[in-house]
């Protein structure tokens, strides 16, 4: 890359390129840059007014990217835009509420769903949750989350609604209650309890309408445990282990319906290569190739080319990247 940076987020935009943002780095955690699929290059773009981190980046219907909260400057309300064509950055209205750390969800009618994270104004975890429309540009609040939570995960069910599973709240510690949100009635209801609370940990959408969850921390220490949500019980059943504890990871769903897991913090908090796939039809996790630099606190995107590509993470604000190919 061109800016070394670990706790960046990385967006797979329309056109194939990958644009990647913030994140802690040696200087400037406001620049961003992308990356060039087909020709395996990485050039700078515009940066944000301020450096930024504990943000999200959405890609939303009309191919702009949503950026939205985190720690930036002194305005941690702050929302802009990307447009890729022009390589330029606007502002768009403010958040209602300071998340940092939290979730971003695109729901169906194009609306993209903030909730939780870090609230820096009231120095707590948040569980206030929001909506982004990008016709008007404009932010709504929508029913609260059960429960406060940061470090969690949120992913979209093909129902349309929205599972958070996980997190950290001062509290209560881990979060051992799932919640739902509802984007017709706008509210949030409990679902079944995780088998291990846990936090920082990876989730992603099995093709056959399962929820996979693995690894994170919780009072034990690092997991290697994963197991399976059921949409239509609302319910969790434990699935094979990880053949290494893993937190702050990447988690991905390849085209071939396996699921790559890599990197992390693991053991006395090393950070590590290996990396290992899911089978989700005999729930097994076998390793794989392991990557070339060890990292933790990067990002895995899934490019057209049906590759993997990992960028950037500790240790020492990595500029290094490089691809997994399924195929081999």
């Amino acid at each position: 890359m061109v800016q070394g940076r670990a706790e960046q987020t990385a967006t797979l935009m329309s056109n194939g390129d990958v644009l990647v943002i913030g994140g802690i780095s040696g200087s400037s955690e406001s620049s961003a840059e992308r990356y060039n699929a087909i020709r395996g290059t990485w050039s700078k773009v515009a940066g944000l007014p301020k450096g930024i981190i504990g943000h999200t980046a959405t890609l939303l219907p009309n191919g702009k990217v949503l950026v939205a909260g985190g720690i930036a400057g002194s305005n941690v309300r702050a929302a802009e835009l990307f447009d890729p064509p022009s390589g330029t950055w606007s502002q768009t209205g403010n958040l209602n509420s300071p998340h940092a750390n939290h979730t971003a969800t695109l729901l169906p009618d194009g609306k993209v769903l903030v909730a939780g994270g870090y609230n820096v104004n009231i120095s707590d975890q948040t569980a206030i949750a929001e909506l982004y429309d990008s016709v008007t540009g404009t932010w709504t609040t929508t029913g609260s989350m059960k429960q406060p939570r940061t470090y969690h995960t949120a992913t979209l069910l093909p129902n349309g609604k929205v599972l958070v599973a996980g997190g950290f709240n001062f509290d209560d510690g881990r979060v051992p209650r799932a919640e739902l949100y509802d984007p017709v009635t706008g509210r949030w209801t409990y679902t079944g309890k995780l088998n291990d609370p846990r936090q920082s940990h990876g989730a992603t959408l099995l093709p056959d309408g399962t929820v996979l969850v693995a690894g994170g921390v919780n009072s034990r220490g690092y997991l290697a445990s994963a197991e399976l949500y059921y949409p239509a019980s609302g319910t969790w059943t434990l699935t094979g282990t990880m053949t290494a504890q893993r937190s702050q990871f990447t988690l991905t769903l390849l085209p071939n319906g396996l699921v790559l897991a890599a990197g992390g913090y693991s053991l006395n908090s090393n950070i590590v290569s290996s990396a290992e796939l899911y089978d989700p039809v005999t729930g097994i996790f076998t390793p794989t190739g392991d990557m070339n630099d060890s990292r933790a606190i990067h990002t895995a995107t899934l490019l057209t080319t049906g590759k993997v590509l990992a960028a950037g993470g500790y240790p020492d604000f990595q500029a290094s990247a490089e691809l997994y190919d399924p195929g081999n």
